[in-house]
C-alpha cells in the first residue's frame, strides 16, 4: 500500500486524486474536494502535501483533532448532505506522516454547505445553479445505481418499525451522539439516503434500498420476486445437502442468519491476536456474509449462496465487475456497488471502512484454513477457502501457539504473570488473570513450561494436582 501510495504522489493531482497541505488543521476546501469526489467517480486526498507532490507531513500533536474535525464534519447533515461516512487512514514516508483518504463514488448526488459540487481536470467546481449539468448528475447516479429505483407507492407502513429502532439503538450505542438518535423515522430514512426525490421522473419515494434492508418480506417478495439468499452445508450428501437455510428477508436480518448457519457448522477456534482472544472464524465470516448482501447486483436473478462442503467453502453472488481477475489485498481500488446499503450497515457496525473486507479475508483466512482464500471478480463474484478438515485444524493450531507464544506475549504478559505470582495464586486465578479458556492449552502451553524452566514454583510440589495447590514465582 505504500508503495501504491508514493507512486500515486508521484504522478501529481487529477481528476482522482488532490493533495492538501494541512499541516496543523484541515484545509477549508477539504469537503469542497470530498463533494465532488463523491459525486464524480470517487477519488483519494492526501493531507501533508503540497500542490507540487512535496511530502510536508502532518503534525503528529494535530493528527488526532484532523482526525476528529474530519469525522464530525462527514456526519454533520448541516455541512454535508446526505452524510457519508469515510475514514483517515495514517502512513509514514520518509519519516512524515500523511493523512490519507479514500473517497468512493456514491450512489446520490451530495451538497457541501448547500452547493452541488462536481469534479474535473482543474479541480472542483460548483454547478448548483446549472440546472441542465445537475439533471445530468442525477440521471448518472440513477441509471448507475438500481439501489436508488425510486418506489413512489411505498409508504412508511411497508418498512419494519422495530429493524428502524434496531439501527437506530445500534447507531447511539456505537456513537454516544449520533444523528439517528434524535430523529424520529422518517428523517432517519431520508438522512440514510433512503427516501429521495428521483429528478430524472420527478417523483420522490423509497428506494429499493429502504426495501431490501427494512422491507417487509411481502413487499420484498412483491419488487423482486427473485431474491434469496441460499446457505448450503453440503459435507455427505454431495448431491443435495445435509442442511440449509433459504432465506428471502430484510438483509439485516439476512445478516443474522447467514451468520448463524456459520456459526452452526463451522468451529471457532481459539486465538489471541495481541493479548486478547477474537474469534477469527467471525472475523472472515462478517465480511464474507457483509459483501454478498452489500456489494450484490439487485437487477440480476442470480441468487447468491454460501457453501460450505467437505473440502472446500465459497460465497457466490452477481456482480457489475469493475476489473476482472483475482484481486490482490494489496493492490487493489475498492469499489461499492451499493453505496447506500454499505453505508447503512456501516452506521450499525456490521462492516468496517470500505476496502477492510478483501484484507481481513486474506489475513484471518490463511489463519484459520491455511491457505490463501482466493477472491474473483468477474460477473459473478466469488470468495472460496479450500482446505482438507486436516489442514484446517493444523493451520488453526499451529497460528494459535505461534500468536499466543509470540515473543511479545513473552515480554510482556509473562513478566506480568510473574509480578502476579508473588502471592500464592490458584489455576483459574491464573486463567482469569491472562483471559484463557482453554485449560488443557493453558497447562500444556504455558503453565508447565514455565514450571520446568523454575520460573512457577508450586506451593505443595509432592501433590500437585491437590485441589489446594497454588502456584508462585522467585
Amino acid at each position: 500500500m505504500i508503495q501504491k501510495i508514493i507512486e500515486t504522489i508521484k504522478k501529481g493531482e487529477g481528476l482522482n486524486v488532490e493533495f492538501k497541505e494541512s499541516k496543523n488543521k484541515l484545509n477549508k476546501d477539504v469537503f469542497d474536494t470530498v463533494c465532488a469526489f463523491l459525486n464524480r467517480s470517487g477519488g483519494e486526498i492526501f493531507l501533508g502535501v503540497k500542490d507540487g507532490g512535496e511530502i510536508i507531513g502532518v503534525d503528529s500533536e494535530s493528527i488526532d483533532q484532523i482526525k476528529k474535525d474530519f469525522i464530525t464534519v462527514m456526519n454533520n447533515g448541516n455541512k454535508i448532505n446526505p452524510t457519508y461516512y469515510l475514514n483517515i487512514e495514517e502512513f509514514t514516508i520518509n519519516n512524515k506522516t500523511i493523512l490519507y483518504i479514500f473517497i468512493p463514488e456514491s450512489s446520490q448526488v451530495h451538497r457541501c454547505n448547500g452547493k452541488i459540487y462536481d469534479r474535473n481536470e482543474d479541480g472542483d467546481i460548483i454547478i448548483t445553479d446549472h440546472t441542465n449539468q445537475v439533471a445530468a448528475l442525477y440521471q448518472r447516479k440513477q441509471t448507475t445505481y438500481i439501489e436508488n429505483t425510486v418506489y413512489q407507492y411505498v409508504n412508511l407502513g411497508d418498512l419494519r418499525e422495530d429493524l428502524i429502532g434496531r439501527a437506530r439503538k445500534v447507531a447511539s450505542i456505537r456513537v454516544a451522539n449520533h444523528p439517528w438518535k434524535s430523529m424520529d423515522d422518517m428523517e432517519l430514512l431520508k438522512s440514510a439516503g433512503l427516501y429521495i426525490h428521483d429528478y430524472k421522473n420527478n417523483i420522490e419515494g423509497f428506494t429499493l434500498a429502504s426495501i431490501l434492508l427494512l422491507g417487509r418480506d411481502e413487499v420484498i417478495m412483491s419488487v423482486i420476486p427473485y431474491f434469496k439468499t441460499d446457505a448450503i452445508l453440503r459435507k455427505v450428501n454431495l448431491d443435495r445437502y445435509d442442511d440449509r437455510d433459504d432465506i428471502r428477508t430484510n438483509l439485516i436480518e439476512s445478516y443474522d442468519r447467514l451468520l448463524s448457519f456459520v456459526n452452526k457448522h463451522l468451529p471457532d477456534t481459539f486465538y489471541l491476536e495481541g493479548d486478547i482472544r477474537i474469534s477469527i472464524r467471525d472475523k472472515i465470516f462478517r465480511e464474507v456474509i457483509s459483501n454478498i448482501l452489500i456489494h450484490r447486483d439487485y437487477g440480476n436473478p442470480y441468487p447468491a449462496k454460501l457453501v460450505i462442503g467437505k473440502d472446500i467453502i465459497y460465497t457466490e453472488n452477481s456482480n457489475k465487475p469493475h476489473g476482472h481477475g483475482v484481486i490482490d489485498p494489496d493492490n487493489f481500488s475498492p469499489f461499492p456497488k451499493n453505496p447506500t446499503i454499505a453505508k447503512f450497515f456501516k452506521e450499525m457496525g456490521l462492516v468496517d471502512e470500505l476496502g477492510s473486507g478483501v484484507r481481513n479475508i486474506h489475513k484471518y483466512g490463511k489463519l484459520y484454513f491455511g491457505y490463501e482464500p482466493q477472491i474473483i471478480e468477474d460477473d459473478i463474484f466469488k470468495i472460496s477457502f479450500q482446505a482438507t478438515t486436516q489442514a484446517t485444524t493444523q493451520a488453526t493450531t499451529q497460528a494459535t501457539t505461534q500468536a499466543i507464544m509470540s515473543d511479545k506475549f513473552k515480554k510482556q504478559r509473562i513478566e506480568q504473570l510473574i509480578k502476579y505470582c508473588k502471592q500464592p495464586r490458584t489455576n483459574q486465578e491464573i486463567m482469569d488473570y491472562l483471559n484463557l479458556k482453554n485449560r488443557e492449552y493453558f497447562r500444556k502451553e504455558i503453565l508447565t513450561p514455565l514450571i520446568e524452566k523454575n520460573i512457577i514454583m508450586l506451593t505443595i510440589p509432592d501433590k500437585p494436582r491437590s485441589p489446594k495447590q497454588r502456584y508462585i514465582s522467585k
